[in-house]
């Protein structure tokens, strides 16, 4: 049975030292009640694999501060003044890419491709240690795919079989990191029957998905709010 009861099912299983990818950009996207599970959880020394880190009091910023974060593998990071702290104390280990070599890392580990060559990075700190080959005269790093142990992901509607339909720019990094989590666990705001919505309208095939949570509430911050003067 996919369908979870309560957070702490849809977590179960999530241990010290997990490797996890979480989805979401900026706060678009990311699953809030899952985030906060983990956080009553407890677990630690977890290595996210997430574009960025949330803010200092949200998302995946409050297991920053719960100190249960012990690696993060980002492309952003510049909305979060704690994990600038922890970084720069030595307390967080942090492995920088690219955004796209980021993408294409998670998606090659949902489609059982094990490394790729690209351009980005070439030159840089980036590629310190990595294999560097030319293809008709340009250089391209070796990259290597990501997997998880789990994948925690957010969609707007999902059926009970676990296929999933994202909203509008929450089609980020879940799709990929549905496929590339050896456990997909997926928060949704509406659970339907199976056959509650076009199979051509599915963007996450169930196939990928293990565990579907209904969530109870969404609060959807905005990351930064800019106006313009009255």
């Amino acid at each position: 049975m996919k369908v979870q009861s309560t957070v702490a099912e849809a977590l179960d299983g999530i241990e010290d030292g997990a490797t996890l990818m979480v989805g979401g950009f900026g706060l678009v996207g990311i699953p809030e009640n899952l985030i906060a599970g983990l956080r009553e959880k407890g677990v630690k020394d977890l290595t996210i694999i997430s574009n960025n880190c949330g803010v200092y009091d949200f998302g995946l910023g409050i297991l920053l501060q719960n100190r249960q974060i012990r690696k993060m593998i980002s492309s952003y990071v510049g909305e979060n003044k704690e994990f600038e702290r922890q970084f720069l104390s030595g307390e967080l280990e942090v492995e920088l890419a690219p955004q796209g070599t980021l993408a294409e890392r998670i998606r090659a580990g949902g489609a059982g491709i094990p490394a790729f060559y690209t351009p980005a990075g070439v030159g840089t700190p980036v590629a310190e240690r990595k294999e560097v080959r030319v293809f008709d005269g340009k250089p391209y790093l070796l990259e290597t795919a990501l997997r998880a142990d789990f994948s925690l992901v957010k969609a707007f509607r999902g059926d009970r079989s676990g296929n999933l339909v994202y909203n509008k720019t929450a089609r980020n990094f879940n799709p990929m990191m549905a496929a590339a989590g050896r456990v997909a666990i997926a928060e949704v705001e509406e659970l339907v029957e199976v056959g509650g919505f076009e199979a051509d309208r599915i963007h996450t095939p169930g196939i990928y998905v293990q565990r579907v949570l209904l969530g109870t509430s969404f609060e959807k911050r905005i990351e930064r709010r800019t106006v313009r003067a009255a």
